[in-house]
């Protein structure tokens, strides 16, 4: 019995070199991950500065700590305060921001609709000191009759317990401030997620039947949530960090407090470092360093929140 030959190995083609990668990319690449390295550089050197300028506060007895309650008890009112300016302002300003959001995208027609975008954005390109100028002669006072009206018919709800403020330089003030401020910036990314909606998707809607707002509402909306929600949180930081126009509105007078149209409000982190920094030494400069440092913790966090919430849909379709 003979073994039956084994065919005849065919010879392999010659391996081509794969495409050389231009100049222009190799330095395109190199300038690209250079600045993300630079970023993480820059990021971790105010957080080594931070922490260095903070521990001397942090270890520093109760009773060196301006108000004598340590540490914890300067910096809790001042985060309390940001938390409430900021969660007003995202309360007040995302559904408004949703809705010219939607108007512009699905209603408006198309010159009236480029127009308010521009309008819109250019809300952005305005300072804080013009804001806060803006919400102390004009918003304030307009807000005294309202603070009034709350005070003497909701006044059973802590929020509006009063005694109702005589200058309208409120935390409520503040909030809607900064929801204006923030508005642009949840606008602008809702804006533009709504306008990326696949068109099968919303036409598909519409053959079914539905009406345009069931359209908005079943395709646009399912869609876009995680870009309006990535927008809120990038307003919340800006709102978070808001500090000159706070400074020139915002009646602080410490402590922690729910009412919202009174002169007793807290400070918030960032004003109350502008206010006080210039007078400040030794270890009220520490200190002051160390409320910045809960500031930047809150900041990252909310970013990294933001990031996370936006990852988990990023795979969504529409039809899913």
């Amino acid at each position: 019995m003979t073994l039956a030959s084994a065919p005849p190995e065919t010879p392999r083609p010659p391996e081509t070199p794969g495409p050389k990668r231009r100049i222009g990319d190799r330095v395109f690449a190199g300038s690209a991950t250079g600045a993300g390295v630079l970023i993480l550089l820059v990021l971790a050197g105010v957080a080594i500065f931070l922490i260095s300028e903070a521990w001397p506060a942090v270890t520093a007895p109760s009773g060196d700590i301006p108000g004598g309650e340590g540490l914890s008890g300067y910096i809790a009112p001042l985060i309390f305060g940001t938390l409430l300016a900021a969660i007003i302002a995202l309360v007040i300003a995302t559904p408004l921001a949703v809705a010219i959001a939607l108007y512009i995208t699905y209603y408006a027609p198309r010159r009236l609709a480029t127009v308010m975008g521009y309008v819109i954005d250019l809300l952005a390109a305005i300072p804080s000191v013009v804001y806060g100028f803006w919400g102390i002669a004009a918003l304030a006072p307009a807000l005294v009759p309202f603070y009034a009206w709350a005070e003497e018919h909701l006044g059973f709800i802590p929020l509006f317990a009063g005694p109702a403020s005589p200058t309208g330089r409120t935390m409520f003030t503040a909030g809607v401030m900064l929801a204006v401020m923030i508005l642009p910036i949840i606008s602008a990314i809702s804006r533009e997620v709504f306008s990326q909606v696949p068109a099968l998707h919303r036409e598909a809607a519409l053959a079914l039947g539905a009406t345009r707002w069931e359209m908005i509402r079943m395709a646009v909306l399912p869609y876009g949530k995680s870009g309006v929600i990535g927008g809120a949180m990038l307003g919340l930081g800006r709102a978070l960090g808001e500090t000159l126009a706070i400074a020139i509105v915002l009646s602080a007078s410490g402590g922690i407090t729910f009412n919202l149209i009174s002169s007793s409000n807290p400070s918030t982190i960032a004003a109350n470092i502008a206010l006080q920094f210039p007078e400040s030494t030794g270890l009220d400069v520490n200190t002051l360093i160390a409320s910045g440092l809960a500031l930047f913790v809150i900041t990252l966090a909310v970013n990294m929140l933001a990031r996370w919430i936006v990852n988990r849909r990023a795979d969504f379709s529409g039809a899913n």
